[in-house]
């Protein structure tokens, strides 16, 4: 499963708060930087396209899918990384709705691949148990039971 993936790869990491959007984004990407999925310039990609487009990555309140449009210079693999923000990162303050605290960021090289990932996301993302269960997670053994529990979601 997804949840499975993103434990078994180390693709996740737990934060308190960030000052602005821009970091939470930088570090939302840290776990897929780190073994090279994406680069720096991927990572500025996605950020001056919210800066651009607006908070579209904010797919409803309390989960962002930060990501750029395929093809983008410095992704050299498809994958998802998770990330679990304690305090909301506020996207944009006139709007109360665009405020994450789950953020599944997504690195896109190969489409079908990357299609099959978004689908695996909205499904599990569909699930308001794990939802709620994400939202309370803080820990990675607590990830990880997440991830064996809804296994077949």
């Amino acid at each position: 499963s997804m949840l499975k993936e993103i434990v078994e790869k180390g693709y996740y990491c737990f934060e308190k708060r960030f000052d602005s959007w821009e970091d939470a984004i930088r570090a939302s990407y840290r776990p897929l930087l780190k073994d090279g999925t994406v680069e720096e310039v991927y990572v500025q990609a996605v950020i001056d396209c919210v800066n651009k487009y607006g908070p579209y990555i904010v797919i409803v309140p309390d989960i962002a899918m930060p990501h750029s449009t395929e093809g983008a210079q410095g992704c050299n693999g498809t994958a998802i990384s998770f990330m679990k923000v304690e305090e909301a990162v506020d996207f944009d303050p006139s709007d109360p709705d665009k405020k994450a605290r789950l953020f599944f960021s997504l690195a896109a090289k190969d489409h079908e691949q990357h299609m099959q990932n978004i689908q695996a996301l909205m499904d599990t993302l569909m699930n308001e148990e794990i939802v709620e269960a994400l939202l309370k997670a803080a820990t990675k053994e607590e990830l990880s039971a997440i991830a064996e529990k809804y296994e077949n979601e």
